[in-house]
């Protein structure tokens, strides 16, 4: 029998993640008796009862940070002194892995492997630490796991905005794309708080971007980036997802949160709900890039989920769908109840 406790890893540009988690039974929709007293109940359908849908239930999650990004901005590799870093912490995901009898079901690197000029010599130091071989995984194939796994819990028709620590991706189900921004990327290249280089920076940044099909829809943010926001905002001092999850922000709000983070000093930041381990360096930096990305997509509110691409790798492979039928040539078209078939008239030929 497989065990229930399943993990993944998720290793970014800023930080690494374990999830340790299970498949349950999703909540029971309300009873009747709670629905609209004037709107008349159908009788109870006499079909067999359906199985209860499952959902991921996060049971430990740990998250530590590695900073793989400044390798890659600084020397283009991950340098040794960072593996080793990373080796150390992925050992002690792999004891509370071991700690909890979880399953490790796989492990993905993002885009600072995707840069690095040495990949081949972490994914094997990496191996070699957790027993599992990671993989690296392309920025759309990140964004379409980020989308799956608030699908999951939020249903569909929705944006997911990943801003991670080197990319951003973005999703509505249907088309994904990764841009590479992310906020170390920008501390690295603007420092903590953007001045007026970052007005060109954004021009040329969507310069080339289309968010046909993205705009005035329900936008979820995902990412370290979102749960230190909320964090901030609610003023929580520990990390509860259920507190977090679906929290609703407005343009007011997230311009208030960053308002006061800027006016602090940097010791005063570090202080602050969830800007521990460096998160302080770097959440200016995010949250103004977020607010870019929703003046395109053109909302007003937005809310924060803590799921992610560590949740959409446990998830079975969705079905692709089947390609839609080509439309007959109009020529091939049926002219009459006798299945013949019209024949087009030749033009212009004098031969």
């Amino acid at each position: 029998m497989e065990n229930k406790l399943q993990a993944t890893i998720d290793i970014g540009s800023h930080s690494c993640i374990l999830l340790i988690a299970a498949f349950e039974d999703a909540p029971a929709t309300a009873p009747a008796e709670t629905a609209n007293p004037e709107v008349e109940t159908p009788a109870a359908s006499s079909e067999a009862p359906v199985a209860p849908r499952k959902i991921l239930v996060p049971k430990l999650q740990k998250v530590e940070v590695c900073r793989l990004g400044e390798d890659i901005y600084e020397h283009g590799k991950i340098t040794p002194e960072r593996i080793q870093e990373l080796v150390n912490i992925m050992t002690k995901f792999r004891m509370d892995l071991h700690a909890l009898g979880a399953d490790l079901k796989a492990v993905a690197m993002t885009e600072a492997m995707r840069k690095a000029t040495n990949p081949d010599e972490v994914i094997e130091a990496v191996e070699k630490a957790v027993w599992v071989k990671p993989r690296v995984i392309t920025g759309e194939e990140e964004g379409k796991l980020t989308y799956r796994s608030v699908k999951e819990w939020h249903g569909e028709g929705n944006i997911t905005i990943d801003i991670g620590g080197g990319s951003t991706e973005l999703s509505n189900g249907d088309t994904t794309f990764s841009i590479p921004v992310g906020a170390l990327k920008m501390f690295k290249a603007m420092g903590p708080i953007p001045g007026p280089e970052y007005k060109k920076f954004i021009k040329e940044t969507f310069k080339d971007l289309s968010f046909k099909g993205m705009t005035k829809k329900p936008v979820y943010l995902i990412g370290g980036t979102g749960t230190a926001l909320a964090m901030v905002f609610l003023n929580s001092q520990t990390f509860d997802y259920k507190a977090i999850e679906g929290l609703e922000m407005s343009l007011a709000d997230l311009e208030a949160v960053t308002t006061r983070i800027t006016n602090l000093s940097k010791e005063l930041r570090a202080m602050l709900p969830g800007l521990g381990n460096g998160r302080h360096e770097v959440i200016i930096c995010g949250l103004f890039w977020l607010r870019s990305l929703l003046e395109k997509l053109r909302v007003e509110t937005f809310k924060i989920s803590t799921a992610g691409l560590r949740f959409g790798l446990l998830y079975p492979p969705e079905k692709e769908p089947e390609p839609k039928p080509k439309k007959r040539p109009a020529f091939l078209k049926k002219t009459d109840a006798t299945s013949e078939t019209a024949i087009p008239e030749q033009v212009g030929d004098d031969k």
